[in-house]
């Protein structure tokens, strides 16, 4: 540690957040583990996919592979020093590095948030604008929305990452999680930490219900047209186009959800690190496989390419 006006600058953490549960450890590593692995290889199978075959080299696709790159950005953020934290009893993080770890995955939940957005806007256009979708969303448009998610979750990510690490930490360096999360990194600071807590909620708060508010907006439209169809197969056959990104969005914001309540209730020790790992392993894990199961065109390419 250094000392200067009184204050400390660590030059690391320990992460505790599972030393609260030792026989569970084995189990928790193995599972996460079969988990990590599932959702490396999904998210690749996907953007392998949707590059290999130009049948999918529309919009729709072309998101969904830049969602795949982001979890896969998202997942490698955090799960392995979560692993090797658990097999190796290293929970030792640098400074640089815990700065590192909380930028990257708040920049790539943003991004996740917000590339579900401009998907639920892409199938509001394909159905309800179905003969203006070819001007409307062209490849150009699409990808300009990508590189905009990407930029808004980078910029939101760097201001969170400078908040935090701005103030001065004088207490234990004992972080009780599995990684750089914020509300137990602010119990470790000096003076700012409640200020800074409650601007990184707001900013929180602010995008994912932007998002959130959106995405629903999309749907009312979407359900409208659904229900002036004449035939109940048109009917199925329009939604079941839909049925993927409204699965992920449940699971996403579900578990967002579950993460924010629970951090405003009182709790035994390690019982936050639990909960978190329902969005940082979980969510990730089912989106590939949401996406694979009810993706009718995907799952054709992705058996065409397996034949090949």
């Amino acid at each position: 540690q250094m000392r200067r006006d009184n204050q400390t600058t660590p030059t690391g953490f320990i992460l505790t957040g599972f030393s609260h549960f030792p026989k569970l450890q084995v189990a928790l590593f193995v599972l996460f583990l079969l988990m990590h692995m599932v959702t490396l290889a999904g998210n690749l199978v996907i953007m392998v996919v949707i590059r290999v075959e130009r049948g999918l080299h529309m919009p729709m696709y072309l998101l969904l592979g830049a969602l795949s790159f982001s979890e896969l950005c998202y997942t490698f953020s955090i799960t392995p020093k979560m692993l090797s934290g658990l097999v190796s009893g290293t929970r030792a993080i640098s400074f640089l590095g815990c700065a590192a770890q909380t930028h990257f995955s708040f920049t790539f939940g943003f991004m996740l948030s917000f590339l579900l957005t401009v998907m639920g806007y892409d199938r509001y256009v394909a159905i309800c604008h179905p003969l203006r979708y070819s001007t409307l969303m062209t490849s150009r448009v699409c990808i300009q929305l990508v590189v905009a998610s990407w930029l808004g979750g980078g910029l939101l990510g760097l201001l969170v990452t400078c908040a935090v690490f701005q103030l001065p930490f004088c207490r234990s360096h004992q972080i009780d999680h599995f990684f750089c999360h914020v509300p137990p990194l602010l119990q470790l600071t000096c003076a700012g930490g409640e200020m800074v807590a409650t601007v990184v909620n707001i900013l929180c708060m602010t995008a994912l219900l932007g998002c959130f508010l959106l995405i629903l907006l999309s749907y009312a439209f979407i359900l409208g047209h659904i229900l002036q169809m004449p035939s109940a197969e048109g009917r199925h056959k329009t939604f079941s186009t839909c049925a993927s990104h409204v699965a992920v969005v449940v699971v996403h914001y579900g578990c967002a959800s579950v993460i924010y309540l629970q951090h405003k209730l009182p709790q035994a020790a390690g019982a936050s690190a639990l909960t978190d790992v329902s969005y940082t392993v979980f969510t990730p894990f089912l989106s590939p496989i949401i996406f694979s199961l009810r993706s009718k065109d995907l799952k054709n390419a992705l058996w065409k390419s397996l034949r090949k």
